[in-house]
């Protein structure tokens, strides 16, 4: 029975056996080239007397793995023992175990990063990042006055924490700290720092975050300018400070924090108001305040006796009586003058009335006029206008009567 010669010839009914699978990804492994890897030491095995150990290669910025072989002659040739931790490049082929079906790395020649080489990185870093604006002051957030809840990210029992808590609550005594104790120097420092920073940042009561370290070499630094670490300072929401404490080299968290503090002590200060500061500042305004409204009320009643001393204001019912007496003799006069005007106008009145009297129609009547009126109210004004027989109404002084037309 022939087997398929690609995989991509393999059906459910003509598979490959493991062991075919398995010496083609060797075969494929095999003719991969030497390459140079860099990475950081974070297990190192080595057996007396045998003469290969076994290494774990881990990248710095990320968490991913390699395991490789190197001879023992390969470790020795070095200029100093090779340590968890250290930063190191190594040539390599790729090498496939088929028993396992696992891949490792068959380490040729293995060489320390120096320091010198680590920290041209970190300047690298700094000026790319420095581009991309993550270290301007328009991205730094004030610090709030007096924090709800203070998170901190410290290593464990470490002399930074006590540094931290013993000093911000012996200046706010009430103030909450949320404490994430995590490593803060090794392989795992990146990784635990960044997950504590998104665990605290996820808190909504913490309003402001410290990543304290309590100095150290510049190899122990080297997590806090790692890229990865620093972005995830700069997409935090809540205020980070950075407290590492070395003052000749400035890692890189120093610069996307949105404040440094020198030391923990400082950021302590930082982070939690001085209460015995404050009171005394209140107490000072407090007096302050008293001073000026007792000064203000004296210029004040100084103005009010001022004012009262005056003639005007000595007999203070001497201003009502004055007004009291004008009020009066303007009421006197109102009254003289409304009683001429109605005096005088009932004389017209009167002198109206009788000129209504004469011109009236009653008055003429009462000399002995009469007015004549037709059945239908029409006043007679000419005798060619009646009749004969025709009846009329006669209206005199004191009354009315009818009287019929005779012939003339």
């Amino acid at each position: 029975m022939s087997l398929p010669e690609k995989a991509a010839d393999t059906t459910a009914e003509d598979p490959w056996p493991v062991r075919l699978l398995s010496a083609k990804i060797a075969d494929y492994v095999e003719r991969m080239s030497v390459t140079w890897v860099e990475g950081q030491v974070v297990q190192l095995n080595r057996r007396p007397g045998a003469r290969t150990a076994y290494l774990t290669l881990r990248d710095a910025d990320v968490d991913m793995s390699l395991s490789c072989s190197v001879r023992v002659t390969a470790l020795d040739a070095m200029p100093a023992p090779l340590t968890q931790g250290a930063r190191v490049v190594v040539q390599a082929k790729p090498s496939y175990w088929t028993q396992r079906g696992s891949l490792s790395m068959d380490v040729r020649q293995i060489r320390p990063v120096g320091v010198g080489e680590l920290l041209a990185r970190v300047e690298y870093l700094r000026q790319h990042l420095r581009s991309e604006g993550l270290f301007d002051d328009s991205r730094k957030r004030p610090l709030p006055f007096l924090p709800r809840r203070v998170g901190l990210i410290c290593g464990r029992a470490s002399a930074a924490e006590r540094d931290v808590v013993e000093n911000a609550r012996r200046r706010w005594p009430s103030l909450p700290i949320e404490i994430r104790q995590v490593a803060v120097q090794g392989v795992e420092a990146v990784t635990a720092v960044s997950a504590a920073l998104a665990e605290l940042d996820a808190l909504d009561d913490v309003d402001v975050i410290v990543i304290s370290r309590g100095g150290g070499s510049v190899e122990d630094l080297l997590p806090f300018s790692n890229e990865a670490l620093v972005r995830a300072v700069a997409q935090a929401r809540t205020p980070v400070v950075s407290a590492i404490g070395h003052e000749s080299d400035q890692p890189l968290l120093d610069l996307v924090a949105d404040v440094r503090a020198s030391t923990p002590t400082h950021a302590a200060t930082l982070v939690s108001p001085d209460a015995a500061a404050e009171r005394d500042g209140l107490d000072q305004a407090l007096d302050r305040m008293r001073r000026s409204t007792r000064v203000r009320l004296d210029r004040e009643r100084c103005q009010l006796e001022g004012l009262t001393s005056r003639p005007v204001l000595t007999d203070r019912a001497g201003v009502v009586r004055v007004q009291r007496e004008h009020v009066t003799t303007l009421r006197d006069r109102v009254r003289r003058q409304a009683d001429v005007r109605l005096t005088r106008e009932r004389d017209r009145v009167d002198h109206l009335r009788a000129q209504a009297r004469v011109l009236s129609p009653a008055s003429t009547l009462e000399r002995g006029y009469a007015v004549i009126q037709r059945r239908d109210g029409a006043v007679v004004d000419s005798r060619e206008d009646l009749e004969v027989e025709e009846l009329l109404r006669v209206t005199v002084a004191d009354g009315d009567f009818a009287v019929r037309v005779a012939g003339s």
